[in-house]
This record gives structure tokens, C-alpha cells and sequence, in this order.
């Protein structure tokens, strides 16, 4: 699963993953009092959802948005999930890409600094920039092929020599980046077509599915269409639909148990 040198990162058998996208202006009044919100509401959110999850996902948006407060209360949920669940896959929904030499800036804070074990990236720039994520066999390189948002065949669906862009983005990855087998492939779960061929293209590389709840994907076809032959390779996000919830703990319990459910169907 997540980049194979991360093996020992997978925790629960799950696929789930739980975005940790804690806007300040949406979580409950009751942690507002607190001289470190987010991270309250991050702690809160991690013990009513962790023994269903493989993975968690803080998008820094949200934490750089509050300046050093926030990159603070980002690195204590790390702390506190390296210490009580070190098993649990962490990614930064970052969605960084430089020329090399600020790509190693972006390395020791995300990687070093705060120890996150995954991290977006774009491709645009190409695999001589992305080399020192790539490079990183200890850590997961999760790079952008086709997203969730409504507008992403803008530029993602463009041809060159007859291939969509992104058909060329899964082939690069999947056959040249992956030299280290530490990438994965953001593939979103609004878009199932391109998901199948995906799939066809990457063989048995763990894709993190962005899209299922707030913004509409199905879960079902997700499962029918993005399971590899080992009945595995995805990580499958959802980040407002629990963390917002009235009830995180049920919500995760039953998206994961519906996961499940379409993972045993798929056979």
C-alpha cells in the first residue's frame, strides 16, 4: 500500500482515510475557548476515529492560514499522533512543487520538521524538480493525475500525441518517478472513467481518492473500478462528512464499514 517502503505505516486493515481539514470557522464553539483550537479539535477528532483509519490527511491551508499559531498547533497533532498511534499513516495536503532547491526547504519542514510520512505534489514541474521527494525512500510521494474538482479537465484532459495529460501524468509516475516505490497518485472519485483507465495505466499503486461525501463521488464504483488485484490500493478520503459531524465516531465507523462491504462485493 502507501508507497511499499511505508509498509509498516498501515494500521487496521482500513482503506478510510480522515481529513484533518479543521477550519477554524466550522469546528464546534466548544473548542474556540481554547488557546490552541485546531489542535484540541484534531485530538478530539483522532480518538473518536482511529481505530477505523488508516490514514490522516491535515490540509495546511488551513493551519498557514492562522500563521505560527497554526504551523504550531499542526505540529503538536503530529506529536500527539506519532506518540499514541505511530501506526497510523499521516499525510500533508500540501500540494508542493519548486525548482529543487526550495523543494528541499519544503522536505525538512514536512518531512523532518513535523514528520509526516506522505505528501502532495503537482507534476508540472517535472520528475528533475520533484527528485528530492522522490529520492526520500523513506516517505510517500503522492502526486497529482487526475483531481475531484469540476474544473479539473481544464487542463488535465488536454492531448498530447492523442493521450489526456493525465494519462501521461499516471505513465511517468508509474513507470519512470516510481523508481524508489514510494509514489502514489491522487485520482478523485468524481471522475470513475479516468479511474479505470488509471488503474489499467499504474497497475497495483495505491491511489488516495479524494471527492467521496461532501463533494458527490461513488463509493461503489470506486470499489467496483480502483481496487487492485490484491483487493487493496486506496486510500479513500472524506474530510467534512465525519470531522463536522454530529457523531465522528459513527460517521467513520459506517463509511468504513461500507468501504468494507463494497471491498468484499468487489471479489
Amino acid at each position: 500500500m502507501p508507497g511499499q517502503k511505508n509498509m509498516k505505516k498501515l494500521k487496521n486493515d482500513s482503506l478510510l482515510c480522515v481529513g484533518l481539514d479543521s477550519d477554524l470557522d466550522l469546528i464546534p464553539k466548544k473548542f474556540l475557548d481554547s488557546k490552541t483550537p485546531q489542535y484540541d479539535f484534531n485530538r478530539y477528532i483522532i480518538e473518536q476515529t482511529h481505530q477505523y483509519v488508516t490514514a490522516y490527511k491535515p490540509n495546511l491551508a488551513f493551519y498557514e492560514a492562522r500563521g505560527s499559531q497554526g504551523w504550531q498547533e499542526l505540529a503538536l497533532t503530529m506529536k500527539y499522533l506519532q506518540i499514541n498511534h505511530p501506526n497510523i499513516f499521516t499525510i500533508a495536503d500540501a500540494k508542493r512543487a519548486d525548482i529543487g532547491s526550495t523543494n528541499k526547504g519544503y522536505i525538512r519542514a514536512i518531512f523532518d520538521e513535523l514528520n509526516f510520512d506522505a505528501i502532495t505534489l503537482h507534476p508540472y514541474l517535472g520528475k528533475e524538480a520533484l527528485k528530492p521527494f522522490l529520492d526520500r525512500q523513506d516517505k510517500t510521494s503522492i502526486i497529482l493525475c487526475h483531481t475531484s474538482n469540476p474544473g479539473a479537465g481544464e487542463l488535465q484532459d488536454l492531448k498530447i500525441d492523442g493521450k489526456n495529460l493525465w494519462e501521461v501524468v499516471a505513465e511517468k509516475v508509474s513507470q519512470d518517478w516510481n523508481a524508489n516505490s514510494n509514489c502514489m497518485l491522487v485520482v478523485g472519485a468524481t471522475y470513475p472513467q479516468e479511474m479505470t483507465r488509471v488503474r489499467e495505466i499504474v497497475g497495483n499503486m495505491t491511489l488516495l481518492v479524494p471527492g467521496i461525501g461532501a463533494q458527490g463521488g461513488d463509493l461503489q464504483a470506486v470499489m467496483r473500478i480502483g481496487l487492485n488485484k490484491k483487493r487493496a490500493g486506496l486510500i479513500i478520503n472524506s474530510s467534512r462528512g465525519i470531522i463536522f459531524s454530529n457523531n465522528p465516531k459513527l460517521e467513520a465507523e459506517k463509511l468504513n464499514d461500507e468501504i468494507e462491504k463494497y471491498r468484499i462485493e468487489a471479489v
